[in-house]
């Protein structure tokens, strides 16, 4: 049997690299300009306000515009606000605007090079038609967990697949209340239930990848049930970075002005 979980923890980790080499481009001009006093004090106002401690939605959409690290699709964070249920549509759109967003190309490519260094799901055999074939199936298998747990499920069961920040409280307060989030979910009337489409929606995920296009080897409940808890925990680390995402943009933005404004 070949367990695919630590793929997804070792993914996180090379999505964040790349998100750091991407970021450290010259991509935006505003990180190689010095900062005007009126984009300063407009910096400062914008912290003290509820904006600067998260992200805030498009009054069209209901969703962000964010990335994490400037570069990973954010789209789905919202500050701790009331905001109007979104639309089957607008779930769908959302979940399809991150999942085939520039960034998961080259992610999708660096997790199945790492699977073919390691030989992992030996079915796919090794080579260019190997390394395709792990590509497909690694860009399938986050795919599908998107829709199922962000579009699909939410639709159907009528629950918020936003993640709404805390931004105050103590680290451990705010972390516990992001990991809590993967259990509990808004529901579209804005009461909370069991996330029916975190737990069960990745389950089915993994079930629909694990038995229709890896290698018959890995077909098996054991390993159905670690790639399931492999989402489910590559989930909760990822929500608690977006939980903690605004206080890590502040301290990158005050240390570009500061390089940008020299010594």
């Amino acid at each position: 049997m070949v367990n695919r979980s630590r793929l997804s923890y070792t993914g996180l980790l090379a999505k964040l690299i790349i998100a750091q080499l991407l970021a450290a481009s010259p991509a935006t001009p505003q990180q190689s300009q010095a900062p005007t006093a009126s984009s300063q004090g407009q910096s400062e106002a914008e912290e003290g306000s509820p904006a600067g401690r998260g992200v805030e939605a498009t009054p069209q959409s209901g969703t962000s515009n964010d990335r994490l690290f400037y570069t990973l699709p954010n789209f789905l964070t919202v500050q701790n606000t009331n905001l109007p249920p979104l639309t089957t549509g607008q779930k769908f759109k959302v979940v399809a605007r991150g999942s085939f967003d520039y960034v998961e190309y080259p992610w999708y490519a660096v997790l199945a090079g790492i699977s073919q260094a390691e030989n992992s799901e030996r079915g796919y055999g090794q080579g260019g038609t190997g390394y395709g074939k792990r590509y497909g199936a690694a860009f399938a298998d986050g795919t599908i967990e998107n829709f199922m747990t962000g579009a699909i499920l939410p639709s159907l069961l009528r629950e918020d697949p936003r993640y709404y920040q805390l931004g105050t409280g103590t680290l451990w307060h705010r972390t516990f209340y992001a990991v809590s989030r993967i259990f509990v979910t808004r529901t579209d009337s804005e009461h909370e239930q069991f996330n029916y489409s975190e737990i069960v929606g990745s389950a089915l995920s993994a079930g629909i990848s694990t038995y229709s296009y890896h290698p018959r080897a890995d077909r098996n409940l054991a390993n159905t049930a670690s790639v399931w808890g492999s989402m489910v925990g590559y989930d909760s680390l990822t929500i608690v970075v977006k939980e903690f995402w605004p206080d890590i943009h502040r301290k990158l933005s005050h240390k570009g002005q500061k390089e940008a404004l020299g010594p």
